[in-house]
């Protein structure tokens, strides 16, 4: 009888014990954190977001105009320095200058004029017989003889002239240019030389659109390229 009883008291623990183990190992298993699968759509996953780090930018070609336009010009002439800016150069023309400088006759001897200048008046050739402008002076001359720069300035042009014969452009850099004709091939002067008033750039020689009148120099002068009368400088 005992026996049976203490039987039947194991068997009962043995029973206890197994529920009591199964029931912690669900404890257990549910404490376990494990991966599911297939879950629903409605399902809410929850993410972090990502770090963000600002960067600053530099402005854009539209915002840096603006920026630009909005500063004042005053502002903008105090931070340049005179020395800074380039010389001018020999070439910019003074339009105050109403006379030559330092004005030389470009002959020895100019009392002698053949053809005045026409001051764009039409006057009847005596080589060709038409009717032109005479845009400069003929100053009689023996060839050979000397001419003279009228002024300081830069040899602008050399050029042998089927009409003109050999042809100097002289430029004084103040508005002035001094154009010579009918001279002879043996020049003094080159193109872009500096010369000053009074030097040597050739002799007399002839132009065949002229070649009706005796030896002379053919002269013009422009003043902001408008004609001029030579005489008015030179005399």
């Amino acid at each position: 009888m005992v026996g049976s009883a203490c039987w039947f008291a194991y068997d009962q623990g043995e029973k206890i014990t197994k529920e009591l183990t199964g029931q912690n190992t669900v404890r257990e298993d549910r404490a376990v954190d494990k991966h599911v699968k297939n879950v629903p759509k409605s399902t809410t996953v929850y993410t972090t977001p990502a770090a963000t780090r600002t960067v600053p930018t530099s402005p854009t070609v539209t915002e840096a105009a603006v920026i630009a336009e909005e500063e004042p010009a005053e502002a903008v002439m105090d931070r340049i320095d005179p020395e800074d800016l380039p010389p001018l150069m020999p070439n910019v023309l003074n339009t105050g200058i109403t006379k030559l400088e330092n004005p030389k006759a470009p002959l020895a001897d100019i009392s002698a004029v053949l053809e005045p200048f026409s001051n764009g008046e039409l006057v009847r050739s005596s080589t060709t017989g038409t009717w032109q402008t005479h845009n400069g002076t003929d100053i009689a001359a023996p060839e050979g003889a000397e001419v003279y720069a009228v002024s300081n300035g830069e040899i602008k042009a050399v050029e042998n002239n089927a009409l003109w014969g050999t042809t100097v452009v002289l430029d004084h850099h103040n508005g002035f240019m001094t154009r010579y004709c009918a001279l002879a091939p043996d020049l003094s002067v080159q193109e872009g030389q500096m010369i000053v008033s009074g030097e040597t750039i050739g002799t007399v020689g002839s132009a065949d659109i002229e070649s009706a009148l005796p030896p002379h120099l053919h002269i013009e002068m422009k003043h902001h390229g408008k004609y001029i009368d030579p005489m008015d400088q030179i005399s």
